[in-house]
């Protein structure tokens, strides 16, 4: 497969997935007939085949933005487009993956994996792809196995699955590792990162692991508190190992989680003045 400098790195090579916010704000009606402003003014560009992460404090709006991606809610003002064309509803040509698998506990794992194939009548076709994808994810031998069989880790690589043999331009990832002990967590950074290299699908991930996100993108859009924007764009200018991940100590990776982590506390807020004696 062809490939493309992607964050200083090599990726596969991709064409389609391309992001562009612009002005974008979400606003939601309470209950008592209150708004709440999620998002505001937002505006970001993510390129095809791009990894990059979304931080910022909880309930600033990452996963609203998400949603917003995904088509499950629209703008309230603004625009945002994949590859130039509005985004307006759901389509197969993006593919999401919750924080639990959420995965149907009466379907074995190619079941789960086949359902969207079926939904959208393209199964008969496509049915080849199913064992591609639970191969891809490192599931193999393990099709007939239903939900509470798997560990947690495995739950999630079937989710993974699911949303890849749809093949979406776009995968969202909303906190998708946040429910796993840290040794299946780092050993699924890595396996993202490694379907990513072979899918070169763009990816857009919600997390509020700081090293999590250095680990695994090529950029990190730091978000303000709710009304969120993007305070910083950080560019992870790391090289990658044979995993395409980065070294945990390497000097620049822990001078980048300072730099984020000081972002962070000041995002949204105006500074005092600093005076010196």
């Amino acid at each position: 497969m062809v490939s493309a400098a992607i964050g200083g790195t090599l990726a596969p090579a991709a064409r389609t997935g391309a992001v562009e916010a612009r002005d974008v704000s979400k606003r939601f009606i309470q209950p008592d007939g209150g708004e709440v402003t999620a998002l505001s003014s937002l505006n970001l560009t993510i390129l095809p085949g791009e990894f990059v992460s979304l931080i910022g404090p909880s309930g600033c709006g990452k996963s609203t933005f998400l949603r917003l991606v995904a088509g499950l809610i629209s703008v309230t003002a603004g625009t945002l487009a994949l590859d130039g064309a509005p985004i307006n509803s759901t389509g197969a040509d993006r593919g999401l993956v919750f924080q639990d698998p959420t995965l149907f506990p009466w379907l074995s794992v190619r079941g789960n994996v086949a359902y969207g194939l079926k939904i959208r009548g393209v199964y008969k076709e496509k049915r080849g792809e199913i064992q591609r994808y639970i191969d891809l994810v490192g599931l193999t031998g393990f099709e007939k196995s239903y939900p509470h069989q798997l560990s947690g880790g495995m739950a999630q690589r079937a989710s993974l699955a699911r949303a890849l043999v749809n093949e979406p331009k776009v995968l969202l990832l909303d906190e998708p590792l946040g429910a796993l002990d840290a040794f299946t967590r780092m050993s699924m950074q890595d396996e993202i990162l490694r379907v990513w290299r072979e899918r070169g699908t763009t990816m857009i991930m919600v997390t509020h692991d700081v090293d999590e996100a250095i680990y695994m993108s090529d950029r990190v859009f730091v978000m303000t508190p709710r009304p969120a924007k993007i305070e910083r764009v950080i560019a992870v200018e790391i090289g990658r190992d044979d995993n395409l991940g980065r070294s945990r100590d390497d000097p620049d990776f822990l001078r980048l989680r300072a730099e984020i982590l000081r972002i962070l506390q000041f995002a949204g807020k105006k500074r005092q003045p600093e005076y010196f004696l």
